[in-house]
């Protein structure tokens, strides 16, 4: 039950005060009430459906007025959200949980476990386009026997179900609003924050929910302003207009520490950067051409100059338990001259031309990425030409699959089923945006699913990460940190390797 739930079930440059007259608009003038978090992010939300939002920038304010099932803690381990406990059947068929009984959304309605079964049920409805579907593709049936009751039938013993089932994807949305067609045009969830204005690409302001079952909130709300350049940013940090920031720019993170009155916090999280080919398109649709783009990028280098060594050069695998020593997978030392040969092999000895997509300000670090990796991939005849979008552009291009290649950072889970499935199986609901998938992938993520002993999940797993580094549908780069700045009265935030701001319901601001 609850918090000791098996572990063999689930394995588990800048001056800122040139910019300070810029910030009257941007941010309110003069202090707020001291129980008020002023806070400022550089990229906004792109919407407000909890089942459909891929971007950083939504999950981040999403997680704040939505609650999954269960939710991850700072080590990644399972915690109660809107359940109180939970059990799997000894056969691993069956998934109960326990709702708790003071949870409630933010109309005052209680959570029910009607709302739980509405909620699965938008989540696996192909219209919906939810962002998650195929982590809960064993889902087979959901029955409420009683009021605080629901049970989840399983096709198949589903290891990762639990994990999964933490995300924000997998908020739990009032079946009234589902009805309604009304999520997403407005949000109303379970936790500790209400939404009470949103002003796109300017602000948000958001309430204390006074009825949130997770306890108390050290705040009375959270007022949110959205500044595009990071610098201005530093620049109201130091001048105390804000007290809380969310950046996303390691160079800007980097100078936070040399001011006495601010505390940076840095953590490692399980994203991972990333250039992303396109093999439903011609030459990208050929082996030895992806094959030959992954020898030829130095990874390093792109760590090193777009992320100023910020970070970590990784394979696929990012969560604790199952990483491998980047250095063993194929080409992750540069070899031009393979990948000159890869490119002969091909038939593309004088190399052919293509573009990059990437998304303005997600990450900070997009930009920079593209031109280090055209400067690498010119080296091989390959012609890249970069564009910039602004994210909701990216966005909707990346999920149709629209692009030959693409700069991307993408989130990361604590289980590699949770974090991959969607990708990199036949069923996968993004396999438009991967555009990649072998019989070796689909069974070996299928074998991964159903393992329960852990010795025997990491080696699937490691068997899987090998597979795809070698037929190279992307190229995957480095991991790198969660930035967030804060002055010293903010006390009680605590990040997590997921990047979240969860841990915003937790602060005080002390005088």
């Amino acid at each position: 039950m609850g918090r000791n739930f098996s572990a063999k079930q689930v394995s588990g440059l800048v001056s800122g005060l040139a910019l300070a007259v810029a910030l009257g608009a941007a941010v309110a003038a003069g202090p707020a009430s001291a129980a008020t978090l002023r806070m400022a992010w550089s990229q906004d939300a792109t919407g407000l459906d909890p089942h459909k939002q891929t971007a950083f920038s939504s999950i981040r304010l999403l997680e704040l007025i939505y609650e999954p099932l269960v939710r991850l803690d700072k080590d990644l381990q399972i915690i109660p959200a809107v359940a109180s406990s939970w059990e799997f059947s000894a056969d691993g068929t069956q998934l109960t949980f326990k709702l708790n009984p003071n949870a409630k959304f933010q109309d005052g309605k209680p959570v029910t476990p009607a709302d739980v079964k509405a909620s699965f049920e938008r989540i696996l409805d192909e219209k919906t386009a939810a962002a998650a579907r195929a982590n809960f593709g064993s889902i087979a049936s959901i029955e409420t026997p009683d009021q605080t009751t629901v049970t989840f039938k399983l096709s198949r013993p589903d290891v990762p179900l639990l994990t999964a089932m933490a995300s924000i994807n997998a908020a739990i949305v009032p079946a009234a609003e589902i009805t309604a067609g009304s999520v997403g045009t407005k949000a109303l969830g379970s936790g500790p924050f209400k939404l009470e204005k949103w002003d796109p690409n300017s602000k948000e302001v958001l309430t204390a929910n006074k009825d949130w079952a997770g306890g108390k909130i050290g705040v009375d709300g959270i007022d949110i302003s959205v500044l595009p350049d990071e610098t201005a940013i530093l620049a109201s940090l130091r001048t105390k207009q804000i007290d809380f920031a969310l950046l996303n720019d390691p160079l800007v993170a980097t100078l936070v520490p040399k001011e006495t009155n601010l505390i940076l916090n840095r953590t490692p999280v399980l994203a991972y950067h990333v250039l992303q080919l396109n093999p439903a398109r011609k030459p990208m649709d050929n082996l030895a051409v992806r094959q030959a783009i992954s020898c030829a990028i130095d990874r390093q280098d792109v760590l090193d100059t777009a992320s100023v060594g910020e970070g970590k050069v990784t394979g696929p695998l990012t969560m604790p338990g199952y990483t491998t020593d980047a250095s063993t997978l194929f080409c992750y030392k540069r070899d031009v001259e393979k990948a000159k040969k890869l490119m002969a092999d091909a038939g593309f000895a004088d190399g052919f031309s293509a573009t990059v997509i990437a998304a303005n300000g997600e990450p900070a670090t997009a930009a920079a990425e593209a031109q280090v990796i055209q400067s690498q991939l010119a080296e091989i005849g390959v012609k890249l030409d970069i564009k910039m979008m602004e994210l909701n552009v990216y966005v909707d291009a990346w999920l149709k699959g629209d692009f030959d290649m693409a700069v991307a950072l993408n989130g990361g889970r604590a289980d590699p089923y949770s974090m991959y499935n969607r990708y990199w199986t036949k069923a996968g609901n993004l396999q438009k945006v991967a555009n990649y998938i072998d019989d070796t992938l689909d069974s070996l993520m299928q074998k991964g699913r159903e393992e329960t002993d852990p010795t025997k999940r990491k080696a699937i797993f490691a068997d899987f990460e090998k597979h795809l580094v070698e037929v190279s549908p992307w190229v995957w780069l480095y991991t790198s940190y969660s930035y967030t700045a804060q002055q010293k009265t903010v006390q009680g935030f605590v990040p997590t390797p997921e990047g979240s701001l969860f841990g915003l319901s937790s602060v005080s601001i002390q005088q």
